[in-house]
């Protein structure tokens, strides 16, 4: 057994037959139970707070239901989880540097290693939960990570940590002047993935503030949130890079490269980019705009770096390259206002009373709940047809998103019925056929 291991148990043995171990059982009992009540008090104030906010604030569905999220993340399972552990390990530290001068605090320098193993899985398994969505393989990874950290310090308590790192140091190959080494390369990992997982929860954390804020407009909002992340990112892995001693300038060879390849093969997807970030800082397009570009027509659902989804009035969904939306001509029925105008054509007999008709279609647009009493609906008296009289009725709508076949639909349905009702003949194409030279004219044929 190795003598580290043997000092300590034996250590740890002399303390728990000496009538003093029981300062430090009481020391982390007392540190135990303070920390589990100041956690759950601060559990109950961020609660109340988050309760406060949805009593006192008038919200709206969206923005009651992502409060109410927040309020679940905050209390269960989440941050929250957190805080037992590192309040107890901070006090239990306080303890042992009060105690250690009065007497041995070998069981107390069992608790501090176990306490923050504790916290660390605490700690990864609440980012890898704010970072992923849930999966298994989230769930995989959870357990790993804790079989790992418990293995560490099983290996910490042996002794055998410093011959292991030792080993793994030494498995070295150079890069240039670079020396790496096995271990640094694994530190360089675990670096990179610890500081990218705080980068992730940061940059969740920044945006949903952002999208909260009601006086920002939504497109830079949403700018704002993923500028914030990639920065964060980058700033990760440099920083991750440099704490292990790995020399940044190594990066300015595949820095190079890149540029090459953006510039020979990637043109077109480096050209999506930067119009994606063109749409949402100059905020032509919108997300909930009505659009059509080419031979797609339909809502924003959707801005991302590299396309935009568009979703249709039949459910389908068009994803179209953000280069397209900057080069060619866009149709956008809500870019300054979401008011749009529809007409019904109609066609009624010579005889008929165009006040009567004018009051018919008028007032079957004016009951209708989707026409806009301000501008009203207004007929016209297009042309003097070859069968009847031609007329147009103006109106205008303020959700074309809903779809205007349909309002058009119910307008035509209701007018019908009335023309039905008040006897307003629709006529339709009347010819009369004669032949010249025949002893008798021929009998009048109607086409229909």
């Amino acid at each position: 057994m190795n003598p580290k291991l043997l000092q300590f148990v034996h250590d740890l043995w002399a303390d728990l037959r000496d009538p003093d171990v029981f300062w430090q059982l009481g020391a982390l009992a007392i540190c135990l139970g303070f920390a589990w009540w100041l956690a759950r008090l601060l559990r109950q104030r961020l609660g109340g707070r988050l309760g406060e906010r949805l009593d006192e604030r008038a919200l709206g569905a969206s923005e009651r239901s992502r409060a109410f999220g927040e309020h679940i993340r905050l209390m269960g399972g989440g941050f929250s989880r957190i805080l037992f552990p590192m309040l107890a390990l901070a006090l239990v530290l306080i303890a042992r540097a009060v105690l250690v001068k009065f007497q041995h605090v070998n069981f107390l320098n069992l608790a501090v290693p176990l306490l923050t193993a504790f916290a660390v899985v605490r700690a990864l398994v609440y980012l890898l939960r704010e970072v992923f969505s849930p999966s298994g393989a989230l769930a995989a990874s959870e357990r790993w990570i804790a079989i790992a950290v418990w293995i560490g310090v099983a290996l910490h308590f042996a002794g055998w940590l410093p011959e292991l790192v030792g080993a793994v140091d030494s498995v070295v190959f150079h890069l240039g002047k670079q020396r790496i080494s096995l271990w640094l390369i694994a530190q360089a990992a675990m670096s990179v993935v610890l500081t990218l997982l705080v980068s992730l929860w940061l940059s969740n954390v920044i945006d949903g503030r952002l999208m909260r804020a009601e006086s920002l407009d939504l497109s830079l909002r949403v700018v704002l949130g993923r500028f914030v992340k990639a920065l964060l990112v980058l700033v990760a892995v440099l920083t991750s890079l440099g704490l292990v001693g790995i020399d940044l300038t190594v990066l300015s060879v595949f820095g190079g490269a890149l540029g090459v390849g953006l510039g020979l093969g990637l043109q077109r997807i480096a050209s999506n980019y930067f119009s994606g970030f063109i749409i949402l800082l100059d905020r032509s397009i919108r997300i909930g705009d009505l659009i059509t570009v080419e031979k797609f027509s339909g809502a924003v659902t959707h801005i991302n770096t590299r396309y935009t989804v568009l979703k249709g009035l039949d459910g389908t969904e068009a994803i179209v390259p953000n280069e397209t939306l900057v080069n060619t001509p866009v149709q956008n029925l809500s870019f300054t206002t979401r008011e749009n105008r529809l007409a019904i054509q109609v066609t009624v007999a010579y005889d008929s009373d165009l006040d009567q008709v004018r009051g018919i279609m008028l007032g079957a647009a004016m009951v209708h709940p989707r026409v806009l009493a301000q501008p009203g609906p207004v007929m016209f008296l297009t042309k003097f047809g070859a069968d009847g009289l031609e007329l147009e009725m103006g109106f205008w709508i303020r959700d074309p998103e809903a779809g205007s076949l349909n309002v058009r639909s119910e307008l035509n349905f209701a007018i019908w019925r009335e023309f039905k009702l008040q006897g307003v003949a629709v006529p339709y194409p009347q010819r009369e056929i004669r032949l010249l030279g025949g002893s008798e004219p021929m009998p009048k044929a109607r086409e229909n």
